[in-house]
C-alpha cells in the first residue's frame, strides 16, 4: 500500500534520496559511514513524502520541496539517533542501532551533525517563515523528549500527559512537513492551515498505531522488539488504559514492571498479556481512527488531484499498517 503512495511522487522521492546522499558528505569518515548506514536502513520516509505531496497538491513550481523534504528527514533521523541513546535501544528497522553498532558518543555527535546540516539547507532555501516553523518544531520535539523522560517509570502518567508527549515528540514534525510544503508553493492561507492540521492529525494517528503495534505487532514486521516501550519504562496509552481497567493484582504487577530497569522476560510477557486483554489496544486504535477521520476532513479544502488521493491513502496506511 505505501509503495503506491510514494509512487505518486516517485521522481521527487528519488531526487530527495540523491540530495540526501550529497548532503551527508563529510571529510570526517565516521560521519559519512554512520550517515550512509542510516540511509541504507530504509524506512517509510513518511514525513518527507508528506512534504512532497503537500507541495504538489498546491502546484509548486520550484524544486525547493526536494530540499525541504530532506530537511524534514534529517531532523527525523537526528531525533532517532538521540532517542536510541536515551532509550538504550539496540534494534531499529531490523538492524542494530547506531549506538549498538558503534557507540553512544558517535550516535549523539552524528545526530548533531545531521541536525546542523538540516539548518544549513534551510539557509539555502532562504524562507524565514519556514526557518521559524522548523526552529519552533525542533524546540518542541526537544520538549517532548524531556516530557517523555519525566514520564519514564511513572505509573501515574495520564492520558492527557501522554497525548501531550506524542503531539510534541511525533505529530509536530508531520505538521511541519505538510505546512512547509504548502508554504513553498505559496498556497492560500486556508490551504496552508488545512494541510498543517492534516499533518498534526495524521502524525497523531501514526504514533497511536505505533504504540498499539508495540504490544500487538510482530518483531519481523516492525524491525524492533515487541514490548520495547514497556521494557524502557514508557507508559504509552495502551498501558495507561490497562492500568485503569486492571484489578489490584494486575495493577501492582504493571506498576512494578514500569519501575524495573532490566525487566525480566516473563514479567514483560505477563504485562503484555494484561494489556492485550484490557481493551487498551482497541481504545488506542479507535482514537487513532478518530484522528484519521479528522485528517481526512482537512482534505476537503484541497483541490482534487492524484496527490490529494495519495494523502487520503496515507491516512488509511497510518491507521491500518502492520509495521
Amino acid at each position: 500500500m505505501y509503495q503506491d503512495i510514494r509512487a505518486v511522487v516517485e521522481s521527487d522521492f528519488l531526487a530527495v534520496n540523491e540530495f540526501i546522499i550529497k548532503q551527508l558528505y563529510s571529510e570526517v569518515t565516521l560521519v559519512e559511514s554512520i550517515g550512509h548506514y542510516i540511509v541504507e536502513a530504509g524506512g517509510k520516509r513518511m514525513r518527507p513524502v508528506l512534504t512532497l505531496l503537500a507541495a504538489r497538491c498546491c502546484d509548486i513550481e520550484s524544486q525547493r520541496h526536494i530540499e525541504m523534504a530532506a530537511v524534514i528527514e534529517f531532523i527525523h533521523t537526528a531525533t532517532l539517533l538521540h532517542d536510541d541513546v536515551v532509550d538504550m535501544s539496540t534494534l531499529r528497522r531490523g538492524r542494530p542501532t547506531v549506538n549498538k553498532e558503534w557507540n553512544n558518543p558517535s550516535s549523539v555527535l552524528v545526530g548533531d551533525f545531521i541536525y546542523s546540516r538540516a539548518f544549513q539547507i534551510l539557509v539555502q532555501i532562504g524562507n524565514m517563515r519556514i526557518m521559524e516553523i522548523i526552529a519552533d518544531t525542533t524546540n518542541k520535539i526537544a520538549e517532548g523528549e524531556v516530557l517523555q523522560l519525566i514520564a519514564k517509570n511513572n505509573p501515574e502518567f495520564s492520558e492527557a500527559n501522554y497525548l501531550q508527549v506524542i503531539e510534541s515528540k511525533t505529530a509536530i514534525l508531520f505538521q511541519a512537513a505538510a505546512q512547509c510544503g504548502a508554504l513553498l508553493a505559496n498556497a492560500e492561507s486556508s490551504t496552508e492551515q488545512a494541510l498543517k492540521e492534516f499533518g498534526m492529525r495524521v502524525g497523531t494517528a501514526f504514533q497511536l498505531v505505533d504504540d498499539v503495534l508495540d504490544y500487538a505487532g510482530d518483531t519481523t514486521d516492525l524491525g524492533k522488539n515487541i514490548g520495547d516501550d514497556l521494557a524502557e519504562g514508557k507508559p504509552t496509552l495502551p498501558l495507561i488504559c490497562a492500568l485503569d481497567k486492571a484489578d489490584s493484582t494486575q495493577r501492582q504487577l504493571i506498576q512494578e514492571a514500569l519501575r524495573i530497569d532490566q525487566l525480566p522476560k516473563d514479567m514483560l510477557q505477563n504485562v503484555i498479556e494484561i494489556v492485550r486483554n484490557s481493551g487498551g489496544l482497541e481504545y488506542t486504535q479507535n482514537l487513532a481512527r478518530s484522528h484519521a477521520q479528522a485528517a481526512e476532513k482537512c482534505l476537503d479544502e484541497i483541490p482534487d488531484s492524484e496527490f490529494r488521493s495519495a494523502l487520503y491513502a496515507m491516512v488509511d496506511f497510518a491507521v491500518n499498517r502492520r509495521s
